[in-house]
């Protein structure tokens, strides 16, 4: 019988309802209920985008978070295994980077002979069986992540990842790692009966590490695209028994077109022949889930599937677990999927105030393994490094000139300056390009900078400038600089003049893309179409959204050459933005953003970060928007003189709605 005629989709709350119990009164899920002798349900589990987040613990703001930590998500991963006759767990990578547990570990605590990194600790209490690379991996170089991986109690597989150049054929790439595994278990049948069964475990990592981390990898590593290594390597999986094939894909779903060494290519590797299951990541959302994926044709974010295979993304941070049931069936002597089902099961919950609810507790044995470390991180966090004359805080960032962005831009002009002073650069123009990295979004209400005034610590810089980028400066011209612009305003809708209360922000562009340039002073146009899209393509070559764009106090010279301050990400092409890649480098510093921001608190004393206001909107008279952001952002709004900023209720998902009067 062809079990795919029954409908047993699986919600998170009916997921046990009328299905029968042992005798131990463990429920079981309804693959194992039906399984009949010959089929037998599987269960793979994924955590995924962990980035050290051990505990509940937002170290940023120095307290509890029950959104996060993989010390609750292995509660649940304890539930889920013994809702399963057989079960498995796998990691989609990026567990080395990410909070300030990961930095105390890299830059203050280092990996010497013998030490076992906190969060392989806690990942080596909860059985892996496989994991793969994020690309974070890679941030702190490859020895210290050779070091840290070599602690793990499980193995890594990578495809994709050469030691050097790409060989003409992928099977003969020389790979720092296997580039799958094969897995030999014994598995229980709906019978009670034994039988052996091979699953086939393959893992990719995005291609842009090279541009991302282009310092630690360059003349080290190289990447091969996904789809085209998979190619290579699945049917070899299944000339060596493979029964089913999973790929570990630290790559997320993106339905534009498919291109070479494309970063999010879940959708296109789902086409591969042979691969039978897929888990994802990188994105930092939900699948199967809500309206993200609506319009991606090949994808279904009801049944959780991508070009009709199971598929699941598990959140980030720990907030969900990633499930994938399979039904398998005996055909021979191997196994086939005859159904299956995709679900991503959180943590929490919000109750109808929109409170945060915890859905379980921690594990004790996970918590345990790490205790030292995340004590030791709490005493580097709190280090006071200087002082603040005015608060520091993010609330407003996407639509004003921002402290915390201000601060950023201060410390990176400052550092560069000192760098450049000797070299044939020394007498061009420096700006300073910089971003809201906490912006609410997918974060959520609390996901902001909010420093008061006073002493600064390396908590607050931290929370300031989140990820370990290096600073890097590139030469460009004044028109690049527009275009520059042009790119960033892409965050904002187009508005019809003489509206009222328009939606402002676009969610669909991250707002770590949204580049504020210090140095230069102009306004946005918000009545014009946006001039390129999100991956950069020029969409609308008559629009200009950004107008009165002056440098000195002068119309800025198209051919006038200038050097840019900013990070790795967008010096080497991250974001895409128009003619910014690494061929426009002309330095690469040694230092990352955060410890030149460090550096500059404590060189100052006491740093002023107040906003210059060198951008705003073009007036629009008779017209207004409306924006949400933190409910805190109530405490802030009148020191916005930039801009009229008027309170307008409550918004969604206990973000606070706020009116813009252009």
């Amino acid at each position: 019988m062809n079990t795919r005629q029954h409908d047993f989709t699986m919600t998170r709350r009916g997921l046990l309802s009328g299905i029968a119990a042992t005798s131990a009164l463990v429920f079981l899920h309804p693959f194992s209920a039906r399984a009949a002798g010959n089929q037998a349900h599987l269960r793979l589990m994924e955590t995924t985008d962990i980035h050290v987040n051990v505990f509940p613990y937002d170290y940023y703001a120095d307290k509890p978070n029950d959104t996060l930590g993989l010390t609750r998500t292995a509660t649940i991963i304890d539930k889920i295994r013994a809702e399963a006759t057989n079960a498995l767990l796998i990691d989609n990578g990026d567990v080395l980077q990410g909070n300030p547990m990961g930095d105390y570990m890299a830059y203050q605590h280092g990996m010497k002979d013998g030490d076992v990194h906190p969060v392989i600790k806690a990942m080596n209490t909860l059985d892996y069986t496989v994991g793969t690379l994020g690309n974070h991996e890679f941030n702190y170089g490859l020895d210290f992540m050779f070091k840290v991986l070599g602690g793990a109690n499980f193995p890594f597989v990578c495809a994709n990842l050469t030691k050097g150049k790409l060989a003409s054929d992928p099977r003969k790439d020389e790979l720092f790692f296997k580039p799958y595994m094969i897995v030999e278990k014994t598995i229980t049948d709906g019978a009670g009966n034994k039988s052996p069964i091979k699953l086939g475990f393959i893992g990719f990592v995005p291609p842009q590490i090279m541009m991302w981390d282009v310092k630690n990898l360059e003349g080290k590593a190289q990447t091969r695209d996904i789809v085209q290594a998979a190619k290579a390597w699945v049917p070899q999986m299944k000339e060596e028994g493979a029964d089913v094939i999973i790929a570990l894909s630290h790559s997320g779903i993106d339905g534009a077109p498919q291109t070479e060494r494309m970063e999010n290519a879940a959708l296109y590797l789902a086409a591969v022949d042979g691969i039978d299951a897929i888990f994802t990541g990188h994105q930092h959302l939900v699948f199967p889930g809500p309206k993200t994926w609506d319009g991606v044709a090949g994808a279904d974010p009801v049944k959780g599937t991508l070009r009709g295979k199971p598929c699941v993304m598990a959140g980030f941070w720990g907030s969900h677990l990633g499930l994938i049931d399979l039904l398998l069936e005996k055909d021979g002597k191997s196994w086939k999927i005859v159904d299956f089902t995709s679900e991503a099961r959180p943590i929490y919950h919000r109750d109808s105030s929109k409170k945060i609810i915890a859905d379980v507790t921690d594990k004790k044995e996970v918590a345990e393994a790490a205790k030292a470390e995340h004590e030791a991180t709490l005493n580097y966090v709190r280090t006071p490094v200087g002082k603040s004359s005015a608060p520091l805080y993010s609330y407003f960032a996407l639509v004003a000139d921002d402290p915390s962005v201000q601060i950023v831009s201060q410390a990176q002009l400052w550092y560069i300056k000192q760098m450049l002073a000797d070299t044939k650069y020394k007498d061009l123009p420096v700006l300073s390009a910089a971003a809201p990295f906490k912006a609410g979004g997918r974060g959520g209400v609390d996901y902001y900078t909010d420093v008061p005034a006073g002493n600064i610590a390396i908590k607050n810089v931290a929370d300031l400038y989140l990820y370990p980028n290096t600073v890097q400066a590139v030469q460009v011209t004044g028109e690049q600089v527009r275009n520059w612009l042009e790119m960033s305003a892409g965050i904002f809708r187009q508005i019809t003049p003489g509206t009222k209360d328009s939606d402002l922000i676009d969610t669909s562009f991250p707002s770590y893309n949204f580049d504020v340039i210090d140095g230069v002073t102009y306004q946005i146009d918000l009545s014009k179409p946006r001039r390129f899209d999100n991956d950069g393509k020029l969409v609308d070559a008559t629009s200009s959204r950004i107008v009165d764009l002056k440098f000195d106090g002068n119309p800025i010279d198209p051919a006038q050459k200038f050097i840019v301050v900013t990070n790795n990400y967008r010096a080497g092409g991250g974001g895409s933005f128009p003619e910014i890649a690494a061929d426009k480098v002309i330095f690469q510093a040694p230092d990352t953003n955060r410890d030149v921001l460090v550096r500059y608190v404590h060189e100052q004393g006491t740093i002023n970060p107040t906003a210059d206001g060198n951008w705003t909107f073009k007036p629009m008279p008779g017209t207004s928007v409306i924006f949400d952001s933190g409910p805190k952002a109530r405490n802030y709004v009148a020191q916005v003189k930039s801009v009229k900023i008027e309170e307008a209720g409550d918004g969604p998902e206990g973000f606070a709605r706020f009116r813009l009067i252009l």
